[in-house]
């Protein structure tokens, strides 16, 4: 397996391309021998790796040798945090710690109250300097030094002797598909504004467009071609994911958002040939399982994963409602969208008596999401409060808090291009960057903000 430090734009992906990926494995390092986002005491940890599997997870005197593992984003300066490493690895006495940002690596040795630096390369140089890496700090050469008198060695004052390591890594990946079989009620518009609200909160983001209209592909700014010759995505999207389950895998068809929002999103593309390729992949059961066992390889990846699903009950929209652990529900509350409803609560009846065949718990509905409301203050008093209540009365739905109001920034931020010499091309922005330029879309980005909180607040209670 080959690294290339170019693929590193930010910190989680230093964490999960370079280490998870990458040096973890390379290093003989097994899942049981390692550990993300842990708790030391007041200490927070990226990466602890064990010479051996530790289980109660305690450090003492009896504890097999560790490495702690620091992951910074690519632009930061590996110098500026060589301060809280010394501060981890001699509160700890931890004996080795890797600081890295992608293009460099660096690895520290503590000597008494102090460290020093004994290994240093580039992200291009790893793989000719991993012998030396793995001498330092691999699991086998840590398993060697465990030789060394531990009389010696005083982990902690007496007080502070076998201090548990409390896992506080960020809860596992959850998929949350927006669907509604009506049309129109805005599911697009809450996925990827959705999507980048999440992100600006430092939640890892997986976006996934399944709809053959690629509304969530072109919103997110992946159509930059003006003649179909200068088609990308024709031959890497997310059909491509569904229809081998040998080859083409998350991180062969992704792509990067690019300048529709801060952080950038991982977004999989759709194509408007997805409609024509339904039927190969209907006549394939595995294609409807497919999408879960390659998000499974990524669950470490990523904490949110957001679908926007076609609005009917095809091939695409099972895909997604059979990998998805929960449901938002778009709609404007009006007669037509609420007709709707029944079909998809039937829907996903029939969507649970797959999962059940698969193993998978049923499919969680977390509401009914009120969007494209109107703001005018007569509707909002009177006609509003009634059409709320319909959802949980007539259509025993649950309801969100949260409401998304037909704004005009939110068409705006979508709309936006960009001029190159004679062309115009597609510049769309998410709410959330948008409200950076233009102070009248801080409203709506605000709504997001809270719809982003009320759906984080829902998945890990």
């Amino acid at each position: 397996m080959l690294f290339n430090p170019e693929l590193c734009r930010n910190e989680s992906e230093v964490e999960s391309k370079l280490i998870v990926q990458y040096l973890l494995p390379q290093l003989g390092y097994t899942p049981d021998t390692w550990h993300q986002e842990v708790a030391v005491g007041s200490i927070r940890l990226d990466f602890l790796a064990f010479a051996a599997q530790v289980l109660p997870f305690v450090l003492d005197a009896n504890s097999p040798l560790s490495v702690v593992m620091e992951a910074k984003h690519p632009k930061q300066n590996l110098k500026n945090h060589v301060p809280r490493l010394r501060h981890y690895l001699t509160s700890l006495n931890v004996r080795y710690g890797l600081l890295t940002n992608g293009k460099e690596i660096r690895i520290y040795e503590k000597v008494e109250n102090d460290v020093k630096l004994v290994f240093q390369c580039s992200g291009k140089e790893v793989e000719t300097k991993l012998e030396e890496i793995k001498n330092s700090i691999g699991r086998e050469s840590l398993k060697q030094k465990q030789v060394i008198d531990q009389s010696e060695v005083t982990i902690f004052p007496k007080e502070q002797s076998n201090l548990k390591i409390q896992l506080q890594g960020k809860p596992s990946m959850k998929t949350i598909a927006i669907y509604h079989n009506k049309g129109g009620v805005g599911k697009t518009t809450i996925a990827v504004n959705l999507a980048a609200a999440l992100s600006k909160k430092n939640e890892r983001v997986l976006l996934i467009d399944i709809d053959s209209q690629a509304n969530t592909t072109f919103a997110t700014g992946l159509i930059k071609f003006q003649f179909e010759e200068d088609d990308n995505l024709r031959e890497s999207n997310i059909y491509h994911l569904l229809e081998s389950g040998e080859f083409n895998f998350i991180s062969d068809v992704l792509r990067k958002s690019d300048y529709f929002n801060n952080p950038e999103i991982d977004v999989i593309p759709s194509h408007i040939t997805l409609i024509q390729e339904q039927d190969k992949l209907n006549k394939i059961m595995a294609s409807r399982s497919r999408l879960v066992s390659k998000l499974k390889r990524v669950e470490n990846d990523y904490d949110i994963v957001i679908i926007d699903t076609p609005p009917s009950r095809d091939l695409y929209a099972q895909v997604a409602l059979i990998a998805a652990d929960y449901l938002i529900v778009p709609s404007d509350l009006k007669p037509f969208a609420n007709q709707g409803l029944p079909t998809v609560k039937n829907f996903v009846n029939e969507i649970n008596e797959s999962r059940e065949v698969m193993g998978k718990v049923p499919l969680t509905i977390m509401g009914v999401l009120p969007s494209k409301i109107s703001t005018n203050s007569k509707f909002l008093q009177y006609t509003f409060p009634k059409q709320r209540e319909v959802i949980s009365e007539r259509y025993q739905l649950p309801l969100m808090e949260s409401v998304i109001y037909d704004r005009t920034a939110l068409s705006e931020c979508m709309n936006q291009t960009l001029q190159v010499g004679e062309l115009e091309y597609p510049d769309p922005k998410s709410i959330v960057k948008f409200a950076e330029l233009r102070t009248s879309a801080q409203v709506s980005a605000e709504e997001f903000n809270v719809l982003a909180d009320e759906v984080l607040k829902n998945i890990r209670n």
